[in-house]
């Protein structure tokens, strides 16, 4: 073995090739201040669809993220063929911190969380008011997800001409959560496109809902002829829609600063991520009550100071019932 003094000569070192013949890695990461904004609209199998200034960019995830993902709504750095030419691929190099993220579960005991879309102002929870037959239970957890993310929720009864919106109204008349009420004469006539689009103008908004409710019609009566998806049919065995949304897409609304996020229909919105601590940060008039509650307490208990708070007059009864009846949704399935 050859041994070296004090003195060593860096001649006289040895060092080995490198036979791979490429740079030797390095934790240092470009700052890719060339970079341009651009806003994701599609996702579709690890190639993402980003608007950049007014054409569209198809774009791939750059390996120095790793697994952090970006989703429809992200605002994200871009480098590369920027041209949006046909054969053309960007690469993402930076997603942007998100205002507000929509996370869903499969199931409530599924601890994996998929985002549905990031930077939304609003979620419209779309519901049929017959065929299929609504499902209150769902109608809950989107309003418990969309508190929990910070979104003002938005209920858009469809189908009103098959059922009147009476009943399902009075359920949540407690909760003010703004409503719109649709009928397909409305919808072809344009007349309940008008109503609508009062409520998404200046607002990136989300349309959740299973299949089957008229989501993705009542997206192509908003958004531009040449922007439009194919709709479905309710199976009149199952009373189950099919899916004709496979991924989530934005859309902007024509005329209008709003964008319309049209997602896939659900079957189910599981609430493992859900902290019940923030949904009671959407009852301004119920929470300053529970500062004489205990310790992790789940406001529906015998010694819960809500109920002290309602019984002095502070909050309608029926606003506590409603936030205990959305606390409970992880307790319960859809179909209760």
């Amino acid at each position: 073995m050859r041994r070296y003094g004090k003195n060593t000569d860096e001649d006289d070192i040895r060092q080995r090739p490198n036979r791979k013949g490429n740079r030797p890695r390095t934790n240092i990461r470009p700052k890719h201040e060339e970079a341009v904004e651009g806003m994701v609209v599609t996702v579709d199998r690890g190639r993402l669809t980003c608007l950049v200034e007014d054409r569209l960019v198809m774009a791939m995830k750059a390996r120095e993220l790793g697994r952090k993902a970006a989703v429809v709504g992200d605002h994200v750095a871009i480098v590369g063929d920027l041209s949006g030419e046909k054969d053309t691929l960007a690469r993402i190099v930076r997603i942007e911190p998100r205002s507000s993220v929509l996370r869903r579960t499969a199931d409530d005991d599924d601890p994996y969380e998929r985002v549905v879309v990031a930077n939304a102002d609003q979620l419209a929870i779309v519901t049929a008011l017959a065929d299929p037959e609504p499902r209150p239970r769902l109608i809950d957890r989107c309003l418990v997800a969309a508190y929990d993310a910070g979104l003002e929720p938005l209920l858009v009864l469809t189908k009103s001409d098959l059922a009147p919106p009476d009943e399902l109204l009075e359920l949540y008349g407690a909760l003010g959560v703004p409503y719109v009420v649709t009928s397909r004469e409305e919808l072809e006539s344009g007349a309940a496109v008008d109503r609508v689009r009062k409520q998404l103008d200046g607002k990136i908004t989300a349309f959740v809902g299973h299949s089957g409710v008229g989501k993705t019609t009542l997206v192509n009566a908003l958004v531009s002829q040449e922007r439009r998806r194919s709709t479905g049919h309710v199976n009149a065995v199952t009373g189950r829609g099919r899916h004709t949304t496979t991924s989530a897409r934005a859309i902007p609304l024509p005329g209008s600063e709003g964008w319309v996020i049209d997602t896939p229909g659900v079957r189910s919105f599981g609430l493992h991520h859900v902290d019940p601590s923030r949904v009671i940060h959407a009852f301004p008039d119920l929470e300053p009550g529970t500062e004489g509650c205990p310790r992790a307490c789940s406001h529906d208990e015998p010694d819960c100071a809500l109920d002290q708070w309602v019984a002095d007059g502070h909050a309608d009864p029926q606003r506590l019932y409603s936030l205990r009846r959305l606390l409970a949704t992880r307790e319960r399935t859809e179909g209760d």
